[in-house]
């Protein structure tokens, strides 16, 4: 008999991101795929989440549409000092009461305000008004505080629609309030992560395991361009116990897919490489074409890389990878600006001009325009030089540019960090 999770038995929550900037596809809500994590963490399950429109009407259905088990609900969103920002009223016609003035609120504001030189306006000071129905919740990081109102025994909180102002009032406000006064449920999971196999090849792999696993512990694969992530959940029981059988499992597949998994939980490819050149007091350096400098973006967003990354060229013309990274022009004219001996002469011309002991270096036919048939779209050469010389790979990514773009720089990053950890 499938195992299936007892509903309910958790804390249960619905998430309620108000915008129309994200229902027209302006903006992309990365808000509850914060608050979904959060409290996922901490034992509270999600039940489901909603994105609709700045209305009244909308906010009301929304409100009056939370299923009877649920005990917290998380609206984003509308609070902001201008007029199509309706959250505030509507939640207070809701819940009832009338606006009162938050001086300590309006403080907060004014020395945000002065901290950038500036006076809050009429419209700012408007933002310590709040229903008397609710709760404020402290926004450190912005002027509109969030709100926690209560309804029977279900709890509602509003929060900015700022992305870092609504991840500060969750994480900082509302979890440990949740941690203190709820009892939650046990929701343990660990994540695997997988780099240059597809979903359906890890299936594969992984079949007999996945086929042991107690009924009581759930695999989800996770793809996405170039990363397929694996995460082991358990809903129930002791936290842990099942802590304990994800790990013990989790360790299971980490020996069937050996090198193929880079890292686990929130760990990042580019944070492994950091750690593994810090390690063996190596730097590296990136000749680019067709990624387009992705590779030295990614590498240079993790802070403290100036120990280990030297430097980049985007190296997109012939005369570039010629003038820039020393690459023959008699090997352009002869294999071609994307082939094997071109991607390994712009790795060590990389490793040479910033010095390092480590390059990589990407040519290839992003597309949707450029392609043959010897060198359709998607094909990219990726060359990694070290210390014992020089390799390349060549790899066909599909015809979509973005995707080509993302998964040549995964992939890249990949074949450096094998490189520097050893990995054959």
């Amino acid at each position: 008999m499938p195992y299936i999770r007892e509903k309910f038995k958790n804390v249960q929550a619905e998430i309620i991101a108000i915008g129309d900037e994200i229902l027209v596809g302006q903006t992309t809500d990365t808000n509850s795929t914060f608050i979904a994590s959060q409290l996922s963490a901490n034992g509270v399950f999600v039940k489901q989440k909603r994105v609709i429109a700045d209305e009244e009407d909308s906010i009301t259905d929304a409100l009056n549409g939370i299923h009877p088990n649920t005990k917290l609900v998380f609206m984003t969103g509308g609070l902001g000092p201008t007029k199509d920002d309706i959250t505030k009223r509507t939640l207070m016609k809701y819940f009832g009461g009338e606006l009162i003035y938050h001086p300590e609120v309006y403080d907060h504001i004014v020395k945000l305000f002065a901290a950038f030189n500036r006076v809050p306006n009429k419209m700012n000071k408007e933002q310590a008004l709040l229903p008397s129905s609710c709760t404020p919740l402290n926004n450190d990081w912005g002027t509109a505080p969030g709100m926690r109102f209560q309804k029977g025994d279900t709890y509602y909180f509003s929060i900015p629609g700022v992305p870092y102002e609504a991840e500060g009032v969750v994480e900082h406000e509302i979890i440990p309030w949740i941690n203190e006064n709820l009892q939650n449920g046990t929701v343990v999971h660990h994540t695997l992560l997988t780099q240059g196999v597809p979903e359906s090849e890890l299936a594969e792999q992984l079949a007999d395991w996945e086929n042991a696993l107690p009924l009581k512990l759930k695999l989800a694969y996770l793809p996405s361009p170039g990363i397929v992530k694996l995460r082991l959940s358990v809903y129930e029981g002791d936290k842990l116990e099942a802590e304990k059988l994800v790990k013990r499992e989790a360790k299971k597949a980490i020996n069937i897919l050996g090198n193929v998994v880079f890292g686990e939980g929130n760990q990042k490819l580019e944070e492994i490489i950091g750690l593994s050149l810090l390690k063996e007091k190596a730097t590296v350096s990136t000749a680019e074409s067709c990624t387009g400098g992705l590779i030295a973006h990614i590498l240079t967003g993790v802070s403290g890389c100036s120990a280990y990354f030297n430097g980049g060229v985007v190296s997109y013309s012939n005369a570039s990878k010629t003038e820039l990274l020393g690459v023959d022009p008699l090997t352009i004219e002869k294999h071609g600006a994307v082939s094997k001996e071109v991607a390994m002469q712009m790795a060590a011309g990389a490793k040479k001009k910033f010095k390092t002991e480590y390059a990589v270096a990407t040519t290839g036919v992003a597309g949707p325009t450029g392609g043959s048939l010897e060198k359709p779209v998607g094909m990219v050469w990726i060359a990694v030089a070290s210390p014992d010389g020089v390799k390349a790979k060549c790899f066909y990514f599909g015809k979509n540019r973005k995707r080509n773009i993302k998964k040549a720089a995964l992939t890249s990053l990949d074949l450096l960090r094998r490189e520097v950890q050893k990995i054959k």
